[in-house]
């Protein structure tokens, strides 16, 4: 009897942190393994990653990681996760190994890192993988067949159908069509764009408008790009060269991305028109800026503010955002939008609407489904509402309700023997916090101390006791940050040290050998706690410091 387990540690009902697991009986295959950036609620994180402990657990079960391209939400958790799962190999196309070998700090060689090539089989005794080329904003792009006994179960990645794709970018719509005409027990779709009508083709194509703000905007543009959306990038590449612009590459790891890709023959442009720093201030020039693990714009918003090494804006240049936004980011970027316009500069961005991402609308996924055939379908990669979309395609496709399978995280699909089996398995998940170079987990009481010290302030108390006689001979002295305006608030801070002392010494028996210094320090946080939520309905963080002198 065999036994086929699909769950997702992330990137259901989300966007980003993708990381899909197929377990053939004993084997484990992971595809994709994700980061996304953090909201604005978690204070100071800069992007979260799947929790991987169940991958941990059963390690030496695990056949390999399949990425699917090069992009943050498909692959960025990998170099925080390596460490972990020593031992257990990766398989990436050229460019995404590529880009995976220039994100990981320490000696890549430690790894187990395999460069793989779209349309050669990778044998794991009775199953085997298959790559096959699909069209994204990334050159070097695959979705993943599994090939197992019970059928070939394929999972997309992100996709979009575009006939006009070049060579780097192209689908192999043949190789779709004979695995499905094989036989697809289950497909894994992207949903992100399950509920656009059409294809996404041409509206991902942006050339027309950026030639238009080329022509229109004669002064300098500052022009902000995705490092790793490789088809943006090339547009604006094809249409400066019709014009007589230089172009600025600004940023270590974007140039350093963009000479890769120029070497390797994913991006092309006549590199006499690449200027450097001292054509920055010319009138005609393009510079492009590009941000990373950061908050989204960071680094055009230090141009906005002034702090920015070599880009002063002035009101005759021009902000040119080239990416839609996504969710998550609309907030920022209209005032981003408004922080330019304050400054008198002008400020174009692309339409979420009319101007879009390369993922797959309706009629993309259809074809997808029309060529695969599959007796089941997991709609994965985005947003419930998303996956409920791309389930509602399918049902208009024909295949029955009951063989669409919409689950969230951890849920377990359950197949035996080719078919799908109620089940109530869920592995657990959960999201790990990464805060700086650290690649543990930040934890739910760090974020606590820090949503309290943003809400409320803090409060220090700071005495200085006799060695000897333990007596007070110092303070105690009240510092306080973020909590009151100290010189309005002279009465409560003389309540506020009159009641710490009297704690205080409450807690000190006169020569005294030994004084417990924690039950001083919870004292004083549950009296002044107490007296500042009455006083002022606040809840500051009330730190004690006692020194003996």
């Amino acid at each position: 009897m065999s036994k086929i387990k699909i769950f997702s540690l992330g990137g259901l009902n989300e966007n980003g942190k993708n990381m899909y697991i197929v377990e053939v009986d004993k084997d484990i295959f992971v595809f994709d393994a994700g980061l996304k950036y953090d909201s604005e609620l978690n204070l100071g994180i800069d992007y979260i990653i799947p929790n991987i402990d169940y991958l941990i657990k059963n390690k030496k079960r695990i056949k390999g990681i399949f990425l699917t391209h090069g992009h943050d939400s498909n692959m960025g958790a990998i170099p925080d996760i390596l460490d972990s799962l020593s031992g257990v190999e990766v398989f990436a196309t050229k460019l995404t190994m590529d880009i995976l070998k220039s994100k990981i700090t320490t000696d890549s060689k430690k790894y187990k890192l395999n460069e793989i090539k779209p349309h050669v089989k990778l044998s794991f005794g009775k199953n085997s993988i298959f790559p096959i080329s699909i069209t994204h904003s990334i050159p070097d792009a695959v979705c993943y067949v599994l090939y197992t006994k019970d059928g070939a179960i394929v999972y997309t990645g992100d996709f979009t159908m575009d006939v006009t794709a070049t060579a780097n970018y192209k689908t192999d719509i043949g190789k779709l069509a004979y695995v499905g005409k094989q036989g697809v027990l289950c497909l894994l779709s992207e949903s992100l764009y399950a509920d656009r009508v059409g294809h996404t083709s041409p509206n991902n194509r942006v050339s027309s408008f950026i030639r238009e703000v080329l022509i229109r905007n004669e002064n300098r543009i500052i022009a902000t790009v995705m490092p790793a959306h490789f088809y943006r990038i090339q547009e604006i590449f094809d249409e400066v060269s019709k014009t007589n612009r230089k172009l600025i590459i600004m940023g270590k790891s974007l140039q350093q991305m963009i000479n890769m890709a120029l070497k390797n023959g994913y991006l092309s442009i006549d590199k006499t028109r690449i200027g450097d720093l001292s054509n920055i201030d010319e009138k005609n020039c393009i510079i492009l800026i590009s941000d990373e693990k950061e908050k989204p714009f960071a680094n055009l918003e230090r141009i906005i503010k002034g702090y920015d090494k070599y880009i002063k804006l002035t009101d005759t240049d021009t902000i040119f955002i080239t990416e839609p936004s996504y969710p998550g980011i609309e907030k920022r970027m209209a005032l981003i939008m408004d922080e330019v316009a304050m400054l008198g500069a002008n400020a174009i961005s692309l339409s979420s609407k009319k101007h879009l991402l390369h993922h797959a609308s309706r009629e993309d996924l259809m074809m997808m489904l029309n060529l695969m055939n599959p007796k089941y379908y997991f709609p994965v990669i985005g947003e419930y509402r998303h996956q409920y979309a791309n389930g509602e395609v399918a049902e208009a496709m024909g295949m029955p309700r009951e063989n669409i399978i919409l689950k969230e995280n951890g849920d377990v699909a359950l197949f035996v023997n080719g078919n799908l089996e109620d089940s109530n398995e869920h592995i657990d998940v959960d999201d790990v916090l990464i805060d700086g170079t650290t690649s543990e987990d930040v934890g739910d009481l760090v974020l606590k101390d820090r949503e309290m010290l943003g809400s409320s302030g803090i409060v220090i108390v700071s005495t200085t006791l006799d060695k000897k006689t333990k007596k007070i001979v110092g303070g105690p002295e009240i510092l306080t940050r973020g909590f009151i305006y100290v010189k309005e608030s002279q009465e409560l801070l003389t309540e506020t040290k009159e009641l710490a002392r009297s704690v205080i010494e409450e807690n000190i028996i006169p020569n005294s050998l030994r004084v417990d210094y924690s039950k001083i320090k919870t004292d004083v946080r549950d009296v002044l706690g107490k007296f500042f939520y009455k006083e002022t309905e606040s809840k500051p963080m009330i730190i004690t410091v006692i020194q003996e002198v």
